[in-house]
Formats: structure tokens, C-alpha cells, sequence
């Protein structure tokens, strides 16, 4: 009998801790290495945004050296705080969790099909199928279309909307209502427990790691692997076969909270960003071109929510969000990820990655090159 290979170990890059440090107040990703490399670096776009006074520059450096502290002990606190909600925490939507699982054998009878990117067969009503309860049917047919012989872009396009050829920005319904209420109803719990809660991002001050509630496997991905991956082959080909990691989290935007979002780019190859709900206004979407090329955020194409439905991009896009008007928007936001193309060159800091161990996913860096995916076989 063989020995199971052992499961890939995934990277951080060493910038994580001194790269893109967000500083809210002056709207301003930084790197920080020293008060003498900040002062000499960022002097006169912080004297320019109302950094003038000792007394606010020294509130930045302290505010500097306490994000470092905190992204040092992300991965290990993130760990505990992931193994204490698996011990402890009771679930309002326990079908929540097993969305996208497959069904077992006697689950279903009648008349059955294959089901887009599953191994498994699904019946064609597909009352008891999990996955049919929560994807929205175009995104279903759009995730079959993409693996099915002689798939190729034009054919895909027909199946969702472009918001933009020219920035290659996507949109179609992803989850269906009635899921998006039940996934709520599940954040609602768990926002109002007294589970230790970790920030989803640096930018952002309020929502949910999914990895750290136990979405991860159930939700996100399967998510990837069977339904994204094909369709992401053939939008963006460039990644194809190599979307191999991912970051999900949910974020919410509410009045006395987060409002709006500064202009800045993902750490990630592609991103998917649906909107759940609630009820809101405002808190538009805007893009500008990559973050590479000089002016990218002239002229910004600003795209609303709605709710469901899933905007994709890719991640080097910059984009921000508009100021919410009423009530609270809440969005999950997948990061995907490709080690072949991050191994070589870091997005967050234009460099080969100087390699660190991290906990799950990491930052999707590996220290070994990848097998290719051939997403054909996924079905």
C-alpha cells in the first residue's frame, strides 16, 4: 500500500511584516523599516495629509509598530483562535457548513446527472442537493458551460455580464437568496457570541475569517476547485490550472463602523466579492486600471452591489469602495491564489518572496513548484 503524499505547506513572504501597512487616518499604504526610512520615504505625502505636528508623527509610529507586532503574531493567534471556535461554538445555520458538500450515497433517487466540476451525480431536481439550494442557477449553468468540450471565452460571455472588457471585470449571480439569508443569520451568531474574532484584513476593522469559523473546507473550497477554477480558465488564462489557494472572509460596512474602503489592490491573483445583504445604500464599488501602470486611478468605473451577485477582477486591480449611505452591507470576498506565479515574484512587494512558514494557506507561497490542474478533469 502507497503512502499519502503529504499535504503542501504554504508560505508567507517575509514583506507581510514591513510592506503595505494601511494608515487609515492619511489614506496611505506605507512600508516601514524605521522612523529614519518612514521620514525620509514618506515625509511629504504625511506632511501633505495632515501628518505635520512631532506629536502626529509619533502617534503614526506607534500606531506602525503595533500593526507590526500584530502581523508577527497573526498566524499563531489566528491558529487558537480557529481551534477555540471549533471546541466551543454552536452554530445557528449548522446547513451552512455543509453547503457544497456532496451528497451521499441513498440521499438522492430518481433521474441523475453529473454535476458541473463533481465526480458525484446530482438528481436534475435537485431538491436535496445542497449545492443547488445555495449557487445561483446561472452560476451553475455558467461553472458547466466552462467545463464542457469546446468551452472557450465567447461562449462563457454569453452566460454572465461584463461590466468591463477593457479591465476584464465580470459579473453573475452566485448564491442564491435564500442562501445569502441563511449565511447572515449564521454571521449575525457568531458576530454577537463571545468567540475571539481575528480582523479580515488590514483594511478592514469588521467581519469574519471564514478559515477561522471552519468555512473553509465546507464552503470556500469546493468553491475553488470545482466551480471557480474551470471558470476562471477560461476569463483569465493566464492563470489557468493554477488557482491552488485562497483567503475568504466576510466584511461588513454599518453606521459607528466601517463606512467606506480605501483605494488599494488585493494580495491575490483573481478576486471574487459578492454581496450578501443586508439592506443599504451607497458603498458602490470603483476600479482603476492595475496598480502598475501610471494613473491607474484616473477615471475610475464605479459598479453597485447587488445582492448575490459577484464581481470578478483581477487582483492587482485597484479599487476601493464608496461611503455606505443606510443601513449594512455585507460582502464575502474571495482571495484566489496561484504559488507558480507568486513563487517568482511577490505582489505585495515586486520581489522574489524571502519564504516563511504560515498556518493553512499562508499568503499561497510554497517553497516547491506545483503540479499543473487540468481543469477538463475536474469533471
Amino acid at each position: 500500500m502507497g503512502t499519502a503524499a503529504a499535504p503542501r505547506r504554504f508560505c508567507r513572504c517575509a514583506c507581510f511584516c514591513s510592506e503595505n501597512l494601511y494608515v487609515a487616518r492619511y489614506g496611505l499604504h506605507v512600508r516601514f523599516r524605521s522612523e529614519q526610512q518612514l521620514r525620509q520615504d514618506y515625509g511629504p505625502i504625511l506632511r501633505s495629509r495632515g501628518c505635520v505636528s512631532p506629536k502626529d508623527f509619533q502617534q503614526l509610529l506607534g500606531e506602525l509598530e503595533k500593526e507590526v507586532e500584530r502581523r508577527q503574531r497573526l498566524g499563531q493567534e489566528s491558529a487558537a483562535r480557529k481551534a477555540l471556535i471549533a471546541s466551543s461554538y454552536h452554530p445557528a445555520r449548522p446547513d451552512v457548513y455543509s453547503s457544497l458538500q456532496v451528497p451521499g450515497r441513498g440521499q438522492v433517487t430518481g433521474r441523475r446527472r453529473r454535476h458541473p466540476g463533481l465526480r458525484a451525480v446530482c438528481p436534475m431536481a435537485c431538491v436535496l442537493c445542497p449545492q443547488h439550494v445555495a449557487l445561483a442557477p446561472e452560476f451553475l449553468a455558467a461553472a458547466e458551460y466552462s467545463t464542457s468540450p469546446g468551452a472557450d471565452l465567447q461562449g462563457l460571455l454569453q452566460r454572465l455580464e461584463t461590466v468591463s472588457e477593457e479591465k476584464r471585470i465580470y459579473r453573475l449571480p452566485v448564491f442564491t437568496a435564500s442562501f445569502c439569508q441563511a449565511l447572515l443569520e449564521e454571521l449575525d451568531h457568531f458576530e454577537q457570541s463571545d468567540m475571539p474574532k481575528g480582523r479580515p484584513n488590514t483594511m478592514n476593522n469588521y467581519g469574519v475569517l471564514l478559515h477561522e469559523l471552519g468555512l473553509d473546507e465546507p464552503l470556500v473550497t469546493p468553491l475553488r476547485e470545482r466551480f471557480l477554477q474551470p471558470l476562471m480558465a477560461l476569463l483569465y488564462p493566464e492563470y489557468r490550472g493554477w488557482l491552488d489557494s485562497h483567503r475568504a472572509f466576510v466584511v461588513k460596512y454599518a453606521p459607528g463602523q466601517d463606512r467606506e474602503l480605501g483605494c488599494h489592490y488585493d494580495n491575490a491573483e483573481l478576486t471574487l466579492n459578492v454581496a450578501l445583504g443586508k439592506a443599504f445604500t451607497g458603498g458602490a464599488l470603483y476600479f482603476g486600471d492595475l496598480f502598475q501602470a501610471p494613473s491607474a486611478l484616473a477615471n475610475p468605473l464605479e459598479v453597485e452591489h447587488v445582492v448575490g451577485q459577484g464581481i470578478l477582477h483581477r487582483g492587482g486591480q485597484l479599487h476601493g469602495a464608496r461611503p455606505l449611505g443606510t443601513g449594512e452591507r455585507w460582502n464575502l470576498v474571495v482571495w484566489l491564489r496561484a504559488s507558480a506565479v507568486r513563487n517568482r515574484l511577490c505582489p505585495m512587494c515586486c520581489r522574489k518572496p524571502d519564504l516563511v512558514d504560515d498556518e493553512g494557506f499562508g499568503d499561497g507561497f510554497t517553497r516547491e513548484e506545483p503540479a499543473t490542474v487540468d481543469v477538463c478533469a475536474l469533471t
